[in-house]
């Protein structure tokens, strides 16, 4: 929903003076994800990483506000409800536009780092991100500036951030994080039907409370931890990340590798790293669209939906992860993953995503998901 209201009011934004606000436009949006998960096998693992259940949960459920001031000044609040209790996801305000900059956004929000991560929840391919994405930072309260150059062939953005609770509070004396993120395009034609993105992440991280912990459920919704390193006293750490991905019609390709060393207060840095890559093919013929002001993945929209008399659009795709947190005297675990994702987009708002994932922890045995979700974001 869009209301456009002639306000006549004058809006005193900091170092740019009066503005005059001709008009507001604002959206009301949210998402809903319910996941029934079934256990096909795994009494080798359970022993170690706990019971199995099978059952459903909403994995998301959200309602947000958003929307632009005199074109110029941006904000967005989204709550989520899933698990029983509210907390934010993005809470933020921005400057759009600024000569020689680009944007300015301060608030409650994602870092710059990974483009699966970036790439919203409403648009990922599979049902959970993949297990690497267990280092990203993810949202935290922050400012952040960023830009697309050279006709959106290339995006920048760079912030400061610090560790926050789900309301986007935190305290401390010097916590503070500093993360970017560099893309680019080195080909694109066709309006975006073929395309390579590369890009590489960088965050040097002061965590909250001297400690970092590393823990992960396979990449179902519905399962114990399967790794973890328990806590770990740092002094500091380092995230290094680098990103890829091939379009080519209905065919793409997408992988990342990602690392962090951590500074331990007492004995030697230890480092860990993971990586993902997957294959998907639109048996429908359509293609993974890509918003090239960002440097991220988009909505799904069918050639032709069900509201059009047409089957919607169906994809399958395949991906392999992989995680390590095993160095030194840290015993975390190895885990990879195999995914096998089935999917089917009613309509650019609606999917039902059926994945199968084969988890394996190393030295410890497997188990075998199947996870359906029922999504639908306005």
């Amino acid at each position: 929903m869009r209301i456009r209201k002639a306000l006549g009011l004058a809006l005193l934004l900091g170092v740019l003076g009066p503005l005059t606000v001709q008009a507001v436009e604002i959206k009301v949006g949210g998402r809903i994800q319910n996941d029934w998960s079934l256990v096909a096998t795994g009494r080798d693992v359970e022993p170690v990483v706990g019971s199995l259940t099978t059952g459903t949960r909403f994995r998301r459920a959200r309602v947000l506000v958003e929307g632009t001031l005199d074109k110029r000044v941006e904000f967005r609040a989204e709550y989520e409800f899933a698990g029983g209790q509210a907390g934010f996801t993005d809470v933020y305000i921005g400057l759009k536009g600024i000569p020689g900059l680009g944007q300015l956004r301060v608030g409650h929000f994602k870092e710059p780092f990974s483009l699966e991560e970036l790439t919203s929840a409403r648009f990922i391919t599979f049902n959970e991100r993949s297990l690497p994405n267990v280092f990203v930072p993810a949202r935290n309260t922050g400012v952040m500036v960023g830009n697309a150059v050279l006709k959106n062939r290339l995006t920048w953005a760079a912030g400061v951030f610090r560790d926050t609770n789900t309301f986007g509070d935190g305290e401390g004396d010097g916590e503070y994080s500093l993360t970017g993120r560099l893309t680019g395009l080195p080909w694109y034609a066709d309006k975006g039907q073929r395309l390579i993105h590369v890009g590489v992440a960088f965050s040097q991280r002061k965590p909250d409370g001297d400690q970092v912990r590393f823990r992960l459920r396979p990449e179902v919704s519905i399962a114990p931890n399967f790794v973890d390193t328990r806590d770990i006293r740092v002094d500091g750490s380092r995230l290094l990340g680098a990103e890829g991905a091939v379009v080519f019609g209905p065919f793409s390709v997408q992988g990342e590798y990602i690392t962090t060393t951590l500074d331990r207060v007492t004995g030697s840095d230890v480092t860990f790293a993971g990586y993902y890559v997957y294959a998907s093919v639109f048996l429908t013929g359509e293609h993974r669209p890509y918003r090239t002001s960002t440097g991220v993945f988009d909505r799904v929209k069918p050639r032709k939906s069900l509201a059009d008399g047409g089957p919607g659009a169906f994809e399958i795709a395949v991906r392999y992860s992989w995680l390590d947190l095993d160095d030194q005297d840290i015993r975390g675990g190895r885990l990879a993953d195999l995914t096998v994702g089935l999917n089917w987009y009613l309509n650019g708002n609606t999917a039902i995503k059926i994945n199968y994932v084969r988890a394996d922890r190393r030295d410890v045995g497997t188990a075998q998901f199947l996870v359906t979700r029922f999504q639908v974001d306005f």
